[in-house]
Order: C-alpha cells, then structure tokens, then sequence
C-alpha cells in the first residue's frame, strides 16, 4: 500500500430514527461523482448517525447544561475522574471517555446521542447490507471523537468495526532495518477513522467517509470490542 484515497460521501439527509444508513450510503455513493463503491473500500461512518438510526437519543432539558449527567451516570460502569462538569468514565462497551460518550452536539436542542448499543454490530449490519444493495464487499468502521490522556485536543477512533482488521500485528516481522520487532502492534481502524474525520470535519454535515487503497491483507473478520479494548488486567493505568 502506497497511496490512499479518502473522500467524503455528500448530499446524506439528516438522519432520523429507523433509517437504514446503508441505503442512504449506497444512494449517496452512486449520486456523487466518481464515487461508487467498489471491493475493498472501507466505509467511516461516525457514531451520530448510527445513534440516531438506531434511536439512541433521549430528552434532556435544554436549559440546564448539566441535565445529561444522570445519563453518564446510568451509561457508566465505573467513574475514574471527576473535575468540575467533566466526568471520565468506563462505558459498558470498555471504553473510558469523557462522559460516557454522551453528545449534544450535532443534534437537536433538548437532545442527546448515547452510543450504540454494540458499535461491532451496528458495523456488521451496515456491511451485511451493502452487500446485498451495491454488491460490494467492504469494510466498515464507526468512528467516534476521543480526546487522549496525557496530549491536548480530540481525534477520531473506531468504536466499531466489521470486515477490516482492528489490530495488525506485526510482532515477529522485521522493521526496515532487519530487526525483529518484538511489541509493535498497529490500532489501524483508529488510523483509518482518523483519516476519514480529515475529509468529514465536525460540522460539514458529511457523516460518512470512504477510504480506497487499504491493504486487502487486512480485509478480514474485525471487532474493536475484541481487538481494540484492553483489558483490565493487561491496563497499567488502572
């Protein structure tokens, strides 16, 4: 792999609950220009969309900038840290985030998006889906915006993958030099989710991204809840 290709998919209506986002990803690839899926494109889809489709919004009050908090409360399995407004929390996913995931922005007043209830599925469904409506096979990542302990600022992760590796190991295979490397494990859905938010930003209203060019080793059977998660008693940090 020597060049990537990452595009957003434009012309994606506001989402509402029930929708079937493959079909509006299929319909949106074949109306743009040049931008029809084909095999081995892997499909960024951020989290917003599919939190709307699958009716993951509840009602908060839109006049008090703290009415979500219980929701962080009930989404969360363990607090880490508390300062001020801000609550760092476990998800029941794993995922340790700032207030359990729970957006307001990017929907309407008086509402917030939790997170799906199973991000690896919600990918699968999507996948399943363009096969049987554009005949391609692809992956598909959904993406969510992370800050990221110890540097400044936010960027997208997976938090859900299907038919795209979550982690490539390359421990055992030499480095350009010949060594051997012993611990070099890539998070490549969080690259690839990275990538994608370059083209989709946070208030263009693209919600969804291919990436063309990923190595076809890499198309295979993926889950960020498997893969990507570490585990408790393989965290130092907790």
């Amino acid at each position: 792999m020597s060049r990537l290709t990452v595009f957003g998919l434009e012309g994606i209506p506001e989402v509402k609950v029930g929708d079937d986002v493959a079909t509006l990803i299929a319909e949106s690839a074949l109306a743009g220009n040049d931008t029809a899926l084909v095999d081995g494109d892997v499909i960024v889809v951020t989290q917003k969309i599919v939190s709307k489709a699958e009716d993951r919004l509840v009602a908060v009050d839109p006049d008090d900038p703290l009415s979500h908090k219980p929701l962080v409360e009930r989404e969360s399995v363990r607090i880490l840290r508390r300062r001020g407004e801000l609550i760092i929390s476990e998800t029941v996913h794993g995922f340790v985030c700032a207030n359990a995931g729970i957006d307001l922005s990017n929907v309407e007043r008086g509402w917030a998006a939790l997170l799906p209830v199973d991000s690896d599925r919600s990918a699968r469904r999507i996948r399943d889906r363009l096969r049987h409506l554009a005949g391609v096979d692809v992956g598909v990542v959904i993406s969510d915006t992370f800050g990221r302990t110890w540097r400044r600022g936010v960027t997208d992760v997976a938090i859900g993958c299907a038919g795209i590796a979550g982690v490539v190991d390359l421990r055992g295979t030499p480095d350009a030099l010949g060594r051997e490397m012993q611990v070099t494990e890539v998070a490549v859905v969080d690259e690839i989710a990275a990538a994608a938010e370059l083209v989709m930003g946070k208030s263009t209203g693209i919600p969804v991204a291919v990436v063309r060019g990923i190595d076809p080793e890499w198309m295979r059977t993926g889950s960020v809840s498997e893969e990507i998660v570490r585990r408790p008693q393989d965290d130092l940090f907790r």
